[in-house]
């Protein structure tokens, strides 16, 4: 396929997302069932401009002074690739399977139109009943971080430290132009451009083997800031499919006791077995079975309860453009009470002294500072640690990390445009009585 005739395809999947109400993924995945002569790359090439109109699908339209699916992506081109008037015109030539040509109203608006003046919810491409939420905790600054939230993020990867070293996956991954992460000291990334399609990391020996892991910087931070250690009782109480569970076994050396379950036990499947290829033999996966709980036989003994709680994802807008524009003001209070109900439920699991690493991929304040103000009034035996005393196991990192993201009473916030990572926040909370 040409360039422009990709850009035709893109116009059509945004008009059926928009008039269809199907999630994008979905209609990416119909429209290469019903087009396979369309190869791998044209395949990755649709997919980019789609979900680069859906991180732009206010913006693009304001700048345009249109809502159709041609202005979004028109509009898109200038703000989120930056293509000139010319090329654009190059493109839209009405040539066969080419867009037709750019009308005089169009030229005009890519000419004169901007988002000088655009509210902060239209420069930002977000939801309008987000604003006031994004408001008190960015400000000002709201738009340009959910600028930062809106562009395409790279590729992270994790080396298993259980099986290997930075330094030699750095170079089994060098033909993938692999790179060290700012600030883990086992993060490796990998840079996307805006078409490109993701490497074939499962197909590398490295992933294959278990040296590395798909993972994103924010996400291995704040694994390392739970310092959880070699011979602790720890409990990742939601796991999932076990990310951080893989994260918190490397850095307990193969040492102590691991526990990991979900309430939701088809989150788990794949865990059993990720465990197995990065060569974790302390971890304990337990399934949930019915009513009972399979933490049942533990109280007060766990060092470390991670919670890596259910959310509203607004940290990983990035990878999931379309999600912010399904979201709904529901959502949000569905969350708050999930959250609220995990914080109860690792309550009777810590010892004295222990602690609750408390996360989220969220950046609203609500299910942040907020959650953990309203945990510590109703339980008064925990204490948040003073956030710049977890920033320590970031080592020399330390000082400009705490320059970089955002530090509140109640923990550490990360996000695109400040440390470069999806947005996640991190609480840590010690039991003291």
């Amino acid at each position: 396929m040409t360039p422009a005739a990709r850009l035709s395809a893109a116009i059509e999947l945004i008009d059926t997302i928009e008039k269809d109400r199907v999630p994008a993924a979905k209609a990416l995945k119909e429209w290469g069932t019903a087009h396979r002569y369309a190869g791998s790359g044209d395949r990755a090439a649709i997919a980019g401009l789609v979900w680069d109109v859906l991180r732009r699908y206010a913006s693009s339209a304001f700048l345009m002074d249109s809502d159709t699916a041609r202005a979004r992506l028109i509009g898109m081109l200038r703000l989120e690739r930056s293509m000139d008037t010319a090329t654009m015109a190059a493109m839209f030539d009405g040539s066969r399977f080419a867009p037709e040509p750019l009308t005089e109203a169009e030229e005009a608006a890519l000419s004169h139109r901007s988002l000088k003046d655009a509210p902060a919810a239209i420069a930002g491409d977000y939801p309008e009943w987000l604003d006031s939420h994004l408001a008190k905790v960015f400000g000002e600054d709201r738009a340009a971080e959910a600028i930062a939230m809106a562009s395409r993020a790279p590729l992270d990867l994790r080396v298993n430290t259980l099986k290997s070293n930075r330094d030699k996956v750095l170079k089994a991954l060098a033909h993938l132009h692999a790179k060290p992460t700012p600030w883990s000291p086992n993060g490796l990334r990998i840079a996307l451009s805006a078409d490109a399609r993701n490497p074939g990391i499962q197909a590398e020996e490295d992933f294959i083997k278990g040296a590395v892991e798909v993972q994103d910087e924010g996400s291995q931070l704040a694994a390392l800031l739970t310092a959880a250690k070699p011979g602790e009782q720890v409990i990742d109480l939601c796991a999932g499919a076990g990310g951080k569970t893989l994260a918190l076994a490397a850095m307990m050396q193969g040492k102590g006791r691991l526990i990991a379950t979900d309430s939701d036990k088809r989150q788990l499947v794949p865990i059993h077995e990720r465990l197995s290829r990065a060569g974790v033999h302390n971890a304990d996966v337990r399934t949930p079975k019915g009513d009972t709980d399979p933490l049942a036989d533990i109280s007060a003994t766990a060092d470390l309860v991670v919670l890596d709680a259910p959310c509203t994802g607004t940290g990983t807008w990035r990878r999931n453009p379309d999600a912010k524009w399904r979201m709904r003001p529901g959502a949000l209070e569905i969350r708050l009470k999930d959250q609220a109900e995990v914080l109860e439920r690792a309550v009777p699991l810590v010892k004295a002294g222990g602690r609750i690493a408390y996360i989220t991929c969220s950046v609203l304040p609500e299910e942040n500072g907020e959650q953990v103000r309203a945990f510590v009034a109703k339980h008064p035996e925990f204490a948040v640690v003073p956030p710049e005393q977890t920033a320590s196991v970031l080592w020399d990192k330390a000082d400009e990390f705490a320059e970089a993201a955002m530090q509140s009473p109640e923990g550490w916030l990360m996000t695109p445009r400040r440390t470069g990572t999806d947005g996640f926040f991190v609480s840590i909370l010690r039991r003291v009585g």
